[in-house]
């Protein structure tokens, strides 16, 4: 894995913590597929959790392999307001305890920073209680891949074939879908004209501020064809876990 236990590769987690408009949307986006006990690996300085766990009452576990973040994500964890208060657990999927099962394990923007996704997400699916369910989100499109995403750590970039060239064993892929087209086309500009390898403060508020909301109505208008994010959901049938 990318995201070892002796260090976390990537610098996004600070960068983007207060992209708020982009953290509703999608967190608004894939909330309907998180359901029950939740997982969520890679779960960095803790700026996820309270977006998609809003007033539920649902546990919540957060998985972190890098240690620097942990102490981090349980401060963040503590002032969240989220009840019950999430459990955080240092490591990886083989951290826990075995016979550990939840009922959706979510993956946001973690999938791409490890080497064998494949593996990973065959163990996710192990995790899975009967009608259980696996939601990642990542970014789109290896044309696009940047200096950004290798100072990030990102080992790829996912579009519909090799997301679902990906699928665990055992789990019916529910659903594929893009986000954020009007974000591809600030990508694709950046990439042209500079290809930096950390974005501007200005061009994030440009982005969060201005882009995410034009792409609520765009990516509807487009059935979700596009995007500089891709979002995948599989399901654990009931019939297949027995």
């Amino acid at each position: 894995m990318a995201m070892s236990e002796n260090g976390y590769c990537g610098g996004e987690l600070d960068l983007f913590a207060e992209c708020r408009n982009w953290k509703a949307y999608w967190s608004a986006a894939i909330s309907p597929y998180v359901r029950g006990e939740v997982l969520e690996v890679g779960a960095g300085i803790g700026s996820n959790a309270p977006f998609l766990n809003q007033s539920r009452g649902q546990p919540w576990v957060c998985l972190e392999p890098d240690a620097r973040l942990l102490a981090r994500l349980r401060v963040s964890l503590a002032h969240s307001g989220m009840e019950p208060l999430p459990e955080a657990i240092h490591g990886t999927l083989e951290s826990l305890e075995a016979s550990r099962r939840f009922d959706t394990v979510v993956y946001i923007d973690v999938l791409e920073h490890i080497e064998n996704d494949r593996l990973e997400l065959s163990n996710a699916g192990a995790r899975l209680r009967p009608g259980g369910r696996i939601v990642v989100l990542s970014p789109a499109h290896q044309a696009l891949f940047s200096r950004f995403d290798a100072t990030l750590g990102h080992w790829r970039r996912y579009n519909r074939r090799t997301l679902s060239a990906a699928s665990p064993p055992g789990l019916r892929l529910e659903r594929l879908w893009y986000l954020d087209c009007t974000g591809l086309l600030l990508l694709a500009g950046n990439l042209l004209t500079s290809n930096r390898s950390t974005p501007t403060p200005g061009q994030l508020w440009i982005w969060d501020r201005i882009a995410i909301p034009i792409s609520r109505v765009l990516d509807r208008l487009f059935l979700h064809s596009l995007g500089k994010t891709i979002v995948a959901v599989w399901r654990l049938d009931a019939a297949q876990s027995g």
